[in-house]
């Protein structure tokens, strides 16, 4: 069990929040080469990037429900019931990964030239997507691996497996979208080839750093290795929410970026720079989400429930902290921060305005995140999903009004993240203050 210390929160929190860093820095390197090569390949990045997320954060809410799973058997000492967990869970998300995987492949590249204004950025959004989407091939192995070690609170060990996936992924980009020696030049394809290969690699060090670990033997992963109907219906009940809300939430962002690309090429492009630099707010963000969900699970398990509000309280603080640790920068020097990814001074001002405007709304998410966080912990994930699908279409209505009915400017759109923010903690506070919900049996 992990106590309540701030040191302790900090020390699971911490190499999430690292990890978190590391990937924003392989998406703002991505893209700020690809920004440097043409502005076709930048922009289709963007989009195609934002589809395959869409995809690997579905597979990631199985993964989510897995670790809830495990920290919550975890608390109440059945250890014996982690390794079949876990080996259900990796074949729940092998299926989920292929069928994902031909959607990508074959079904995407079908429809993406019907809704996209400029064809030739489809073409180029397929050329990405037909590569990348073997990442999740990987992923498939690597999130089963992840959520295991969430729910124990060892989550240095995904660190170090993001500092290999940011590395190499950095290297083979300069190799792969620019050429070297007796590597042709590939531009966005060798983006999507290098980010597909640092994946491949991650999931390597996963696998072999879990075969040779002593949790391994300490939770008989292997020994009790199997699919198991009654482990696959726990983990589709309460990770099938977890996968429609991360779903739901980034296929809503997509929709967003293509109504923007209708409106014109500069304001996606102005868009995609907020975007690359808008991850940065989530580096504390997903870090303390993952640590709530854990936290709130194990001590649920246990029933003590006198520590919940001590448990939100210590996490609300310290992702404020960082946030302002991590993304103070949106509001001081935005333009420092747009020129890193994107020099072209046309684009500049009015991305690094959007940029400060929109700060606030982080910060908001910030302190109601451990709310949402805290009802997935609980295992009321149906709850956390209605909310989502709430708050995503008062989005969605809100987008659609603001870019199609009143035609508002690029900066005025972008204040749709407020609205999805406030409702998004609205309900979540009102759930819990409305409802009983710490007595869900999971």
């Amino acid at each position: 069990m992990l106590d309540l210390k701030y040191k302790t929160i900090l020390l699971v929190a911490l190499p999430l929040m690292v990890s978190s860093f590391i990937q924003s820095v392989v998406l703002l390197t991505d893209v700020a080469f690809l920004s440097r090569y043409s502005t076709l390949a930048f922009d289709a990045s963007g989009n195609a990037g934002l589809l395959f997320v869409t995809v690997f954060v579905a597979l990631a809410g199985m993964s989510d429900g897995a670790q809830i799973l495990i920290a919550r058997r975890i608390g109440q000492d059945r250890e014996h019931a982690v390794g079949r967990i876990f080996g259900t869970t990796i074949f729940t998300i092998g299926m989920l990964g292929l069928i994902l995987f031909l959607i990508l492949h074959f079904v995407v590249p079908i429809f993406l030239p019907q809704y996209s204004r400029d064809q030739e950025l489809a073409q180029a959004q397929i050329s990405f997507l037909n590569i990348r989407s073997y990442s999740l091939f990987f992923g498939i192995i690597t999130l089963s691996i992840q959520a295991f070690f969430f729910a124990i609170g060892k989550t240095w060990v995904v660190l170090v497996s993001s500092i290999i996936v940011a590395t190499s992924n950095i290297l083979m980009d300069s190799i792969f979208i620019f050429g070297w020696k007796f590597i042709p030049e590939m531009g966005l394809e060798g983006a999507a080839l290098a980010s597909t290969f640092a994946d491949g690699f991650g999931m390597l060090f996963l696998l072999v750093f879990l075969i040779y670990s002593k949790e391994r033997k300490e939770y008989e992963l292997f020994k009790y290795f199997a699919f198991q109907w009654k482990s696959f219906r726990e983990l589709i009940k309460v990770g099938s929410p977890l996968l429609l809300q991360g779903f739901s939430a980034l296929v809503t962002w997509t929709i967003f970026f293509t109504w923007i690309e209708h409106m014109g090429k500069d304001d996606l492009t102005i868009s995609q720079n907020i975007r690359s630099i808008y991850f940065l707010a989530f580096v504390p963000i997903w870090g303390f989400a993952a640590t709530t969900k854990t936290y709130i699970s194990q001590y649920i398990g246990r029933g003590d429930f006198d520590a919940l509000k001590i448990i939100q309280r210590k996490i609300q603080l310290m992702t404020l902290i960082f946030l302002l640790i991590c993304f103070h920068g949106a509001i001081l020097y935005p333009e420092t921060l747009i020129g890193l990814i994107n020099p072209d001074e046309q684009y500049l001002k009015e991305s690094a305005d959007i940029l400060r405007f929109i700060s606030g709304s982080v910060l908001v998410f910030g302190i109601i995140s451990v709310k949402f966080q805290t009802i997935n912990g609980s295992g009321n994930t149906h709850v956390s999903l209605i909310i989502e699908v709430i708050s995503v279409l008062i989005y969605m209505i809100s987008s659609y009004l603001l870019i199609k009915v009143f035609k508002m400017e690029i900066y005025w759109v972008w204040s749709v993240e407020y609205i999805y923010f406030i409702t998004l903690g609205v309900l979540s506070i009102g759930y819990l203050k409305m409802f009983d919900w710490k007595g869900k049996k999971i």
